[in-house]
């Protein structure tokens, strides 16, 4: 944890900046190991400065590391509190990570002369590659993962409704440790199925409906990402293509991902499948992206990204294919990017039929 101040005081002189600004909650977080600050003040000398309301300062004192943390008094703004801060430190260059419009204006007259850089990539140069404690992290969410795709197939039933499903499976995380969900679980049936991001509705599942299935643990504040499919009874030719092309382009892609890859690369690798047999135009996403604190965050796998995998990266591998008007496939592991080759973190089964 300390390392990683470290490192970006390291790219403060490359920046030409002599302090740094976070206000991204989860960019606190991966910091400070504490979520609920209101801002992070970081200078180029000095003790890095926490400010945080009363209503979470115990706390943050308790848990809070490698930073001071400073009470923000009722009726005290943080962005005005921090802006004369670095004023008061002599700070000229400031960068930041991400701050709206109303705040960057309130902080710039905080500062009066100081000059404030949008700075963002700094800290997710530091977020895309993990240590061995954020792919520990990360590894159990997967495991929790894991637990909800075994779950899913036992407990759907025709006549079952969409987020019966859903509860079942969350349940079944959290009893076996999860803090809570990475994202809101989708469990999408039938014609829904064909939308990338269907949902999880009151819909009864019928027999014979391929059922996208996507969920997320969280461990430690880390998530995982997973997606299945699965059809309850016999699928029809088609839905066993439609399947069958998804599972090759998906291990294809994964048989590509490793360090020094570019990502755009490994797209390609799973969208030429795909469009090999037709279904090129069903293919509406990117292959992958980045988990770790943030579900979503770099590196990005797609045919525009300019990224390149570097060991310690944790990505999704997620081909799909949409047919709307008749359903929808995907399938998707969250994968550990090494030096010689990857990692399924998640390893549920990939049967189709429930």
């Amino acid at each position: 944890m300390a390392n990683r101040i470290q490192v970006l005081l390291k790219s403060f002189e490359k920046e030409r900046i002599d302090g740094y600004l976070v206000a991204d909650q989860t960019n606190m977080l991966y910091f400070t190991d504490f979520l609920g600050a209101a801002r992070l003040l970081v200078p180029s000398e000095g003790e890095s400065v926490l400010y945080v309301y009363s209503v979470n300062y115990d706390a943050a004192k308790a848990l809070a590391k490698n930073c001071s943390v400073e009470l923000l008094k009722r009726g005290e703004d943080a962005d005005k509190k921090s802006g004369q801060h670095a004023r008061k430190l002599k700070i000229k260059n400031i960068g930041f990570d991400a701050l709206d419009a109303s705040v960057y204006i309130k902080i710039k007259k905080a500062l009066k002369n100081a000059k404030l850089k949008p700075s963002g990539q700094l800290v997710w140069d530091l977020r895309k590659v993990k240590d061995g404690t954020e792919i520990d992290y990360v590894r159990k969410a997967a495991q929790l993962t894991d637990m909800a795709a075994k779950t899913g197939p036992e407990v759907i039933r025709p006549g079952m409704r969409e987020f019966e499903v859903a509860a079942e499976v969350e349940y079944a995380m959290r009893k076996m440790g999860s803090e809570g969900t990475a994202f809101e679980t989708i469990v999408a049936s039938g014609l829904t199925s064909a939308y990338p991001h269907g949902g999880c509705t009151s819909k009864k599942i019928r027999k014979g409906e391929l059922i996208q299935f996507d969920v997320g643990a969280r461990y430690h504040n880390y998530a995982a990402d997973l997606t299945r499919t699965f059809l309850v009874g016999k699928p029809t030719p088609k839905q066993r293509r439609i399947y069958d092309i998804v599972m090759e382009a998906q291990e294809k892609a994964f048989q590509k991902i490793r360090d020094g890859v570019k990502a755009k690369q490994v797209d390609a690798v799973a969208r030429n499948v795909i469009k090999k047999h037709g279904f090129g135009e069903n293919f509406v996403h990117g292959l992958g992206h980045g988990v770790g604190l943030a579900v979503h965050e770099p590196p990005t796998l797609n045919e525009s990204s300019k990224d390149i995998l570097k060991a310690g990266n944790v990505v999704t591998d997620e081909p799909g294919i949409y047919v709307v008007g008749y359903g929808g496939v995907r399938i998707e592991d969250t994968v550990l990017v090494k030096k010689d080759g990857a990692e399924r973190l998640t390893k549920a089964s990939y049967e189709l039929v429930v």
